[in-house]
Formats: C-alpha cells, sequence, structure tokens
C-alpha cells in the first residue's frame, strides 16, 4: 500500500487520539503527518510512532502543503467550513461530523456494506453516524440474503458518544453534582433524549440514524424507525433491532451469516449466557451480534442484539478503512 501524507481535524479529541492509537495498530502508511486542533488545544502534544507533534490552528491556508488525505473529527463548525476548503485544494476529506452524511452529492459509506461508493467521491466522503454504523452492517447481511421489509431500532448509547464531555457528565453525576450536558442526570438513569427534538416528536438523533440506514444500504423506501437512549456507561453502543424479512429464513441460516459475513463477530450461545455486552465489545473493531431469536407476532420477524465500540468502529476504525479504501482503490 503507498505511503500517503494525512492530516488530523481534531487531533486532541476522543475520536483524534484514537485515530492515531488505531493508525499504528493497522500500520497505515503514512509518509507525512499534521495535527490540528482548537486554539485552546495548541499547547498539547500528540505522540505517534513515537514521535512528538505540535498541534496547528485550522486556517484558510492549513491545506496549502501535500496533504493527500484529511480526517475531520471536529465540530460541525469546522467541517462545514474547512472541509470545502480542503477539497478545493486536492484534498480528500473524511468527515465525521453531521455535516455532510445526507448530501446527495457525498457518499456515506461504511466499508463492509456500500464499498463501491467510494469510487464516487468528489473530495469528501462522509463517515455515518456510529450507531447507524452498527446497524447496517448485520442489516446489510439480512437484506443481501432475506430482503429487508421493516426495521425496528432502540438504541442504549454510551455517554462516550457526546465525548469528553458526556464521560464528565456521567462523573459529576454519579459524585452527586448537577447535570449539565444532558436534561436530566444520567448517572443511574436513562434517558431517551439524544440531540435535540424536532417537531415530528422524534430526536435529530433518531431521524439522522433513520435517513443515513436509508442512503447506506440504498433503500429510499425502507420502513425503519427509531428510538435512541442515553444510558449510563462509559463506552460501548448496544441495540435492540426487530426485523421482518421478505422471505423465509431459518435461525440456523441467520447465525450461518452472521458467523460469515466481514466485520460480525456472533456471540450468541444463551445456554452459557453468551451475548454480546459492551465489556465484551470494548476496544474491538468488529460488530458482534447475538441473541437472534424468532418474532411470533410477525411472518418472517426477527430480533437481533447488537454491540459495538463506539469510538472505535462507530468512528474511528470505520474512518481508516475509508482511507484504506482509497489507497487500494487508487482514489485520491
Amino acid at each position: 500500500m503507498k505511503k500517503v501524507n494525512l492530516a488530523i481535524v481534531g487531533a486532541t479529541g476522543m475520536v483524534g487520539r484514537t485515530l492515531l492509537k488505531i493508525l499504528e495498530e493497522r500500520y497505515f502508511p503514512v509518509e507525512d503527518i499534521h495535527f490540528f486542533a482548537k486554539e485552546e488545544d495548541l499547547d498539547k502534544k500528540v505522540v505517534f510512532l513515537g514521535k512528538n507533534y505540535n498541534m496547528e490552528i485550522l486556517t484558510d491556508d492549513s491545506f496549502d502543503r501535500k496533504i493527500d488525505i484529511a480526517l475531520f473529527s471536529a465540530s460541525e463548525e469546522a467541517s462545514e467550513k474547512y472541509a470545502p476548503i480542503a477539497r478545493g485544494k486536492g484534498v480528500v476529506v473524511i468527515d465525521s461530523s453531521n455535516v455532510w452524511r445526507l448530501d446527495d452529492s457525498v457518499p456515506l459509506v461504511v466499508p463492509e456494506v456500500n464499498p463501491e461508493m467510494i469510487e464516487r467521491h468528489i473530495g469528501i466522503i462522509a463517515n455515518p453516524n456510529c450507531i447507524t454504523i452498527e446497524a447496517v452492517v448485520p442489516l446489510k447481511a439480512l437484506h443481501d440474503a432475506y430482503g429487508l421489509k421493516r426495521v425496528v431500532i432502540t438504541t442504549f448509547q454510551a455517554v462516550s458518544g457526546s465525548g469528553v464531555s458526556g464521560l464528565k457528565e456521567l462523573e459529576d453525576t454519579q459524585n452527586g453534582e448537577k447535570h449539565h450536558l444532558y436534561p436530566h442526570p444520567i448517572a443511574d438513569n436513562c434517558i431517551p433524549h439524544v440531540d435535540e427534538f424536532l417537531k415530528n416528536g422524534y430526536t435529530k438523533e433518531e431521524m439522522s440514524m433513520m435517513e443515513e440506514t436509508r442512503k447506506i444500504l440504498n433503500l429510499p423506501e425502507l420502513k425503519v424507525t427509531a428510538t435512541c437512549v442515553r444510558v449510563p456507561i462509559k463506552h460501548g453502543h448496544s441495540l435492540s433491532v426487530n426485523v421482518e424479512l421478505e422471505r423465509e429464513f431459518t435461525l440456523e441460516g441467520v447465525k450461518r451469516l452472521m458467523d460469515e459475513y466481514p466485520g460480525i463477530i456472533l456471540v450468541d450461545d444463551p445456554e452459557i449466557d453468551e451475548y454480546p455486552t459492551v465489556l465484551k465489545t470494548n476496544g474491538m473493531d468488529k460488530i458482534c451480534v447475538g441473541r437472534i431469536r424468532r418474532d411470533p407476532t410477525l411472518t418472517n420477524g426477527l430480533n437481533l442484539w447488537i454491540v459495538a465500540d463506539n469510538v472505535r468502529k462507530g468512528a474511528a476504525t470505520n474512518a481508516i478503512q475509508i482511507a484504506e479504501l482509497l489507497i487500494k482503490k487508487d482514489v485520491l
């Protein structure tokens, strides 16, 4: 794999730090690398492959140098302003904010699901929402084998989905301090409110997940609905997924499908209490699926329990997999 010049935008954040760790783990072919952060973080340093690097502040001129790929894990404002500037200077941007995800001209990519979309980029590729990534890999496997008719998803999302501030909020409220980030204390609580409410009664997170799922699977008419819940754990998102399939299936066939599909680990042996949990998936780059069982209220109904590390596969790992595809397919 040829070496590339890389930029990390938002290098001091939770996802930014994880990007560095995974780049090292996967022996990503870096020729040169640059790190950008907010002005208040300029005094921070990062270590990559044993070398210390200083932060740079992001400006209109930051990409006036040889950079092949920029991994953005910054604010929506930064992505909206600087991703087009980078694109205009020949950089391919992989953006983890929600700014570009539903833009019809921007591919929304999960490499195990729609790698062909990588070749259609025009300088920006969107990294999906963490819970969407987690859902669409098993859903793609099911759709290819049996067809999807309807999907109902309930999420149980860790506070790290809100970044470092989410982790601090959990710690603060566990210590009896007043909540600030979430509308209610998150300690010892479950809050069915992720992102802001819209006029239709859904949250922005729920609508985003529904629309992203349709886009990634290329199923614009798919019936999908979601409820997103914040739960008092640090890392790992869990999903309860109810699916109505178009064709008949056997449980043995579905389990075999999950066991063999790229990016999925089957963890399903209830007789010995084996099923996916957040503690088992923390630090993993694959999606664990279990509790596979029929829904007796539907002709071709199925229930799944899905768990993944939201900071790794739900953000950093997926972005790096996209970058690897760009190099492999030579579409920089």
